[in-house]
């Protein structure tokens, strides 16, 4: 195991987002004690999700779980970057390359029973990557080692990567921003991830305008629910 990490501009939430958070939090304590690693995927960037995956990680720290971020975009990630890690040398790429140890890539951070796995460096080889039976026997051991492990993937309307990480773990939670993607297009993505056979867990409704009343006392600003196909319509111009 590497040393600690400090994360920084850990935003605190604001009450209403973190009781969003904790709505989102039980309602996959509901779903089964065999849920335990989870992949977040959205429709196309931007929609929030990895805000999603580490604030719910967060989530479940409050309640004395421990947790496990793995940063599975390996063509675009944000994390490094947005939480100002400078020492975080290896990666997931590393470890699925060959190149370094499980151990190697999984760092402790400041905050408590909360530790991540970094994309690490460039490949241009992603898809070969995570199809590889490395990295679903990464997520069968580190299973053993915590209570919930969350894989943030590239947006599925993007690039197929997410539908490959869904074959190994137990649920996908589809993000999608609140009047912006269309209802034709989420089914699209709901289909490319139904053929995986994975079990879809159900969609976080995020970016909610909470100023339009028809969303008080509903959404809360980021929405759980299990999926029905009730996806917004895009507005028509």
């Amino acid at each position: 195991m590497t040393d600690n990490i400090v994360i920084i501009h850990h935003q605190e939430l604001d009450y209403r987002t973190n009781e969003a958070y904790k709505t989102l939090r039980t309602n996959i304590q509901f779903c089964g004690d065999d849920i335990k690693v989870i992949s977040i995927t959205s429709c196309t960037p931007n929609e929030g999700k990895s805000s999603i995956s580490f604030n719910l990680l967060a989530s479940f720290v409050d309640i004395r779980k421990k947790v496990l971020l793995i940063d599975a975009d390996l063509r675009k990630s944000v994390f490094k970057g947005r939480y100002k890690v400078e020492n975080a040398e290896y990666g997931l790429t590393h470890y699925l390359s060959g190149q370094n140890k499980l151990d190697d890539i999984i760092y402790h951070t400041n905050i408590f029973n909360l530790d991540m796995i970094f994309c690490g460096s460039y490949t241009p080889n992603p898809v070969e990557l995570l199809s590889h039976e490395r990295f679903t026997n990464m997520i069968n051991k580190l299973r053993e080692e915590y209570d919930y492990i969350i894989v943030d993937t590239p947006p599925i309307g993007s690039v197929i990567d997410s539908a490959i990480v869904a074959k190994s773990v137990d649920g996908v939670i589809m993000v999608i921003e609140s009047n912006t993607i269309s209802y034709r297009f989420a089914q699209y993505v709901k289909e490319q991830l139904e053929k995986t056979n994975c079990r879809i867990l159900g969609v976080v409704m995020n970016k909610v305008p909470m100023d339009k009343n028809k969303y008080n006392g509903k959404y809360y600003g980021k929405y759980y629910g299990k999926y029905y196909g009730t996806y917004g319509e895009k507005k028509q111009k």
